[in-house]
């Protein structure tokens, strides 16, 4: 896995893996991940499906249980079919503009 620290904010991606094994991946070291907020980037998958995205969902409510940002970046999953429970986005931009907004609303307690 490569990680791409910023400040408190985590980019996580991996080339040539399958998505089973790139989850295996990041569970395995979300205790080193897990005080960060995090953008999981998806484009070195050439198909996915709102399926494959439904596998993130257990890390990411854990994540954001710790009042944390999880973000998945892929172009490949239509929006509208993915549940509004995990954060889907279409590029790294909009996942960071999607962590600013959440800490706004986190120091706001909204």
């Amino acid at each position: 896995m490569i990680f791409d620290k910023e400040g408190n904010t985590t980019i996580v991606f991996q080339e040539k893996i399958t998505l089973s094994k790139f989850l295996e991946n990041l569970n395995a070291s979300y205790p080193r991940l897990r005080n960060d907020h995090l953008i999981i980037n998806l484009f070195s998958f050439s198909t996915l499906t709102a399926n494959d995205i439904l596998e993130f969902l257990n890390i990411s409510n854990k994540h954001r249980g710790r009042r944390k940002s999880f973000v998945l970046v892929t172009r490949k999953v239509p929006f509208d079919e993915v549940p509004d429970e995990i954060c889907v986005v279409p590029t790294i931009q909009e996942a960071r503009d999607i962590i600013e907004m959440e800490e706004i609303e986190r120091d706001l307690e909204i």
